[in-house]
């Protein structure tokens, strides 16, 4: 396949979006951050933690003396069961309530560990913790889709260090799930085939920007990346949701996350930071199929532990654009080993 050296614009065939790719900006100088340290490692129990183990939590419930995964609802909710009030429609001025579940999981007892430390059976229990919310969740009248996600360190919003991550279930399609879906199906209506199938053959084919693969899952940078070191987490097998993976491919998850995530941390030599969710098939797939199970990791980091990519000016106002091409990512995480 031909590669652009100069600028030029990538589709993104998930949310029918482009994104410009400028790799002649890699040459220009640095003149912005320079900070070289990452931040110390925390303690492996924190009594200030509302989190750890026995504390109390800001609303005044205490945590259980856990010695496992951890899930509760969240004492200050984005989504509440029921939605208050009724629709405003006014001209261009309209609103909808919005119903909804938001839950934390802490996926063990340690304030100090990231998931690339944590044993892979530790992190195939928070799988398989992942897909029994999936079900539960989506088994609930009203309920359209479940998002688990997790936002790592400071510089992503992370309120507090332990390890941890959210699931959110929403009684209406968010927006991005919106386009993912209206794409997917929209592919699968007109060429009767799985548009990340597809996808997923056509990296494996090529090899450049594949990062990790197992038996059951693949991490690439994504073609139409816009975090430097973005990846995307795709299963072998299609699969539209968390609770459809057996558990042999729960385990194989497990591993790739832990693989991915190592190989985040040895890039920068710190807890790499990022915000990383599961994009599962929402209720309406099931009249629309062609939806692919996979995860977006969107790491922020640039050029060290410290210094970050920003999306402003022209990425706000305009369109994403990304200087470090998805192709030399992928590479720079190949180096770090570990398959």
């Amino acid at each position: 396949m031909k590669m652009l050296e100069g600028a030029h614009r990538r589709y993104n065939p998930l949310l029918d979006e482009w994104v410009l790719v400028s790799p002649q900006r890699m040459q220009r100088p640095w003149q912005g951050e320079v900070e070289r340290t990452a931040p110390p490692a925390p303690p492996g129990y924190d009594p200030a933690c509302y989190l750890c183990p026995g504390n109390a939590r800001v609303g005044g419930a205490r945590n259980p003396v856990y010695d496992g995964i951890y899930i509760f609802d969240n004492d200050f909710p984005a989504l509440q069961a029921a939605a208050g009030g009724g629709e405003v429609d006014d001209g261009l001025l309209r609103a909808q309530p919005e119903a909804g579940i938001c839950r934390v999981i802490c996926y063990t007892p340690r304030h100090d560990l990231t998931m690339a430390e944590m044993p892979v059976e530790t992190i195939a229990a928070v799988t398989a913790a992942w897909a029994e919310e999936t079900r539960a969740l989506m088994a609930r009248p009203g309920i359209q889709s479940v998002m688990v996600f997790e936002n790592r360190g400071a510089m992503m919003g992370s309120s507090n260090p332990h390890p941890h991550g959210q699931i959110w279930a929403n009684a209406c399609l968010p927006n991005v799930l919106a386009k993912e879906l209206e794409q997917q199906a929209g592919y699968h209506e007109r060429q009767g085939e799985c548009l990340l199938c597809n996808y997923l053959a056509q990296e494996l084919e090529r090899g450049e920007r594949i990062v990790a693969e197992n038996a059951g899952f693949v991490a690439l940078a994504p073609y139409w990346a816009i975090w430097p070191f973005e990846t995307l987490v795709l299963p072998r097998a299609h699969q539209g949701r968390l609770d459809e993976l057996s558990a042999e491919a729960r385990a194989q998850l497990a591993e790739m996350f832990q693989r991915l995530l190592a190989k985040y941390e040895r890039l920068f030599e710190a807890p790499f930071p990022y915000s990383m969710g599961f994009h599962q098939a929402p209720a309406a797939a099931r009249a629309r199929p062609g939806w692919h199970l996979h995860a977006h990791f969107l790491p922020p980091l640039l050029r060290s532990a410290t210094v970050r990519k920003f999306m402003v000016g022209y990425e706000l106002m305009a369109m994403p654009q990304r200087d470090l091409t998805p192709e030399a990512a992928a590479a720079r995480l190949r180096e770090m080993g570990g398959g």
